[in-house]
């Protein structure tokens, strides 16, 4: 394939990255705690942990797993929020040999039945506020053993105490459980030190994450990121970021604010990952949904990478104590996960004086497939430019690439592309092409610059009279009003036009009204683009990493 798109690559980004750098995370991560030891990797709640001591704490869990019989290659489970246990589990499961499979630790019962059951795992690490549900489904699964760990487990001293107190007794946040079986975090590490920790010997090939997509497409499945996928990503970010990073004075730690959760692909990788690869500190925010207590955070730090989702940016942009913030060290501030909205990203240029820097990407992909060169100075619209190392196809209904400038499926290869669905054949077979690429299912034009525009997921498209309606384009013009703060587009059944278009809006301005927002409409759209029906809500559903979820919407329609 024609790789056009690389003469448009920022001065010092590579077109390609050498995977065999490492055999493997472990093998990643193992490097980087030789070489930063003294340099703090995570902080949470002014509670830093350095990389030599999450070297430490690895090894020790890493141990106690190993002793009780979980072969390589187990599935081990991780359910908690951004807090510092996060991190310890994460890589004691790597280099212990096993796969870890990320939990939303918000999720149901249900939720986490199906993905207990359909990974396999044999071993659950979950944060006690969220003991209750594993307790609701344990003995329909196969773990064996669970893990418990507290908010001020690694706190340290009467900070860890008084933070249990007032999570357990003050603020009523753990449900009792009874899990007569599960043995405390701390005391896994303090077992775990006593115990013969070995290394696991693995390779590219071998099972690094079983990452659950969201299940907003029907039920959740398990994507299969080897190590190989993720050692890719990890090196793809960095060379992206590069050349940006090197304006940094000599010598200084980057500081990533890591607000996104890290059972989530995009921070996992991104934040996670390639900031243990760089020797950066990652600001653990535990409850990013506490915009007050979250700034309060910010202001602390003089953080350098910012990914965020729009519904997170444009909530820090009506948090009046933001825009007071020190904003000079910020170098680059991604925005994944759903699309960035013009108003969203010219506000916070003007605010923070650094531009939201749009990128795309997939759990299939581990994240990262695409992104804006990082030295942009203004919102471009686009998801920017394919990766290095990656290939971006624009796809007719037969799998045949289609001319420059015309909508298709986006379709992707590269080494950061899943080896396929655990135990889905059958869907791993209609996600891919003949030739080796993942068919995403969003629809998107790629210019004769190789930048590429989503313009919405097939299945969101609104078909009025004939016309393709695309949500992103309604929704992007919509919170172009100043009275908006958050809006979501579906299509709804209509006997005149086969579908109509549908708003949901949260007002910020609550006089707001039906009418005032369709003559906006009127100003900005064609005919058949402009909503039909709009309905005020005072807030819309969205994943726990802040995504709208329009397929909520199309499911529990309210009356117009």
């Amino acid at each position: 394939m024609d790789k056009f798109w690389l003469r448009q690559y920022q001065p010092g980004v590579p077109a390609e990255i050498d995977i065999t750098q490492y055999r493997s995370l472990s093998h990643l991560l193992e490097e980087s705690f030789r070489k930063y030891a003294d340099r703090r990797a995570y902080v949470c709640m002014d509670k830093a942990i350095t990389f030599r001591e999450l070297d430490q704490m690895s090894q020790q869990m890493g141990a106690w797993l190993q002793s009780r019989g979980l072969k390589q290659g187990a599935r081990v489970a991780i359910m908690m929020p951004n807090v510092l246990q996060y991190p310890v589990a994460l890589a004691a499961a790597l280099r212990a040999g096993y796969t870890v499979v990320n939990v939303n630790p918000l999720y149901t019962a249900r939720e986490l039945q199906h993905q207990l059951i359909d990974s396999g795992a044999e071993a659950i690490v979950v944060l006690e506020n969220f003991a209750h549900t594993v307790e609701q489904v344990l003995d329909k699964t196969s773990v064996k053993h669970v893990v418990v760990a507290s908010m001020g487990g690694l706190l340290g001293g009467l900070k860890g105490t008084i933070v249990n107190f007032v999570v357990r007794k003050v603020k009523k946040m753990v449900p009792a459980f009874a899990l007569p079986t599960a043995v405390g975090f701390n005391k896994v590490l303090a077992e775990g030190s006593r115990l013969p920790f070995k290394a696991a010997t693995l390779g590219h090939d071998d099972i690094a994450f079983l990452q659950y997509t969201g299940g907003t497409t029907g039920v959740s499945k398990g994507a299969v990121l080897l190590h190989r996928n993720v050692i890719a990503n990890v090196l793809q970010n960095e060379a992206w970021l590069q050349p940006t990073l090197d304006t940094l004075p000599k010598g200084t730690e980057p500081q990533f604010v890591c607000a996104l959760p890290l059972y989530h692909i995009y921070s996992l990788t991104v934040c996670a990952l390639m900031g243990m690869r760089l020797g950066g500190m990652n600001v653990l925010i535990p409850n990013p949904r506490d915009i007050p207590g979250f700034v309060k955070e910010l202001g602390k730090y003089k953080i350098n990478i910012f990914p965020a989702v729009n519904t997170l940016y444009n909530a820090l942009l009506n948090n009046a104590e933001f825009a007071k913030l020190d904003f000079s060290s910020y170098k680059v501030c991604n925005g994944g996960g759903m699309a960035v909205q013009r108003p969203v990203a010219e506000k916070w240029l003007a605010v923070t004086g650094t531009a939201i820097v749009e990128g795309y990407g997939l759990s299939e992909t581990s994240p990262v497939v695409t992104a804006n060169r990082c030295d942009i100075k203004e919102f471009t619209g686009t998801i920017g430019l394919p990766y290095p190392s990656t290939e971006v196809a624009i796809l007719d209904d037969d799998g045949n690439p289609v001319p420059l400038g015309t909508a298709g499926e986006i379709a992707v290869r590269g080494p950061q592309v899943m080896a396929g669905y655990w135990k889905r054949d059958d869907e791993t077979a209609r996600s891919m092409t003949a030739d080796g690429f993942f068919k995403t299912g969003d629809v998107g034009i790629m210019d004769e610059r190789g930048y590429t525009r989503i313009v919405d997921r097939k299945k969101d498209m609104i078909l009025v009279s004939g016309f393709n309606v695309y949500p992103n384009e309604v929704e992007e013009v919509v919170a172009g009003h100043p009275g908006v703060l958050e809006v979501a587009c579906i299509g709804v059944p209509d006997n005149a036009s086969g579908e109509a278009v549908k708003l949901f809006v949260v007002r910020k301005d609550p006089s707001l009204t039906a009418e005032q927002l369709k003559d906006y409409c009127k100003e900005q759209l064609t005919g058949y683009k402009k909503p039909k029906y709009i309905e005020f809500r005072t807030e819309l559903p969205k994943t726990n990493v802040g995504k709208i979820l329009r397929r909520e919407l199309r499911d529990k329609p309210a009356a117009a």
